[in-house]
């Protein structure tokens, strides 16, 4: 089993949306480093729900990878904002996942406590530049993080 962080901006599609799909497509990535991390998922794999762009961005809750990567449908549509004329059903460019609601946290974790955690240094989010909307999390990050959850 692999750890992961996804980032998602909460007006688009956030925890509280995935909360009440149940399930859902994590589509729409169209960065090539993210989506060879999406293509290495598989079932099983944990997540972190983290809300980007936003107040007070943060990791919101956890999820579960229930599909592993397979090609994003949205490349595929002329009419979608993430449809991709390179894209073809033989050859296609983008990947998603499906991903299961497991949990939202009473409160944010807030990126300004994730910075301050020492075990968390070498987590790619908090590095200068990083943008990307999806990054593996060590076990050790990830208990680290947990450690952190805020409780109701």
């Amino acid at each position: 089993m692999a750890y992961w962080l996804m980032k998602s901006e909460p007006q688009g599609f956030g925890i509280d949306h995935l909360q009440q799909r149940g399930v859902a497509l994590w589509d729409g990535v169209r960065n090539y480093q993210a989506r060879n991390f999406l293509r290495q998922m598989q079932a099983g794999d944990q997540a972190l729900f983290y809300h980007s762009n936003c107040k007070v961005p943060g990791i919101v809750g956890l999820m579960t990878i229930v599909k592993g990567g397979y090609a994003d449908p949205t490349q595929f549509n002329p009419e979608h904002r993430y449809y991709d004329p390179k894209s073809t059903l033989d050859k296609p460019r983008w990947t998603g996942v499906d991903v299961e609601f497991v949990e939202k946290w009473p409160e944010i974790l807030p990126l300004s406590t994730l910075r301050e955690m020492p075990e968390l240094e070498d987590l790619p989010l908090l590095k200068t530049g990083s943008r990307l909307s999806l990054m593996p999390v060590t076990p050790a990050q990830w208990q680290a993080i947990l450690l952190h959850k805020p409780s109701a």
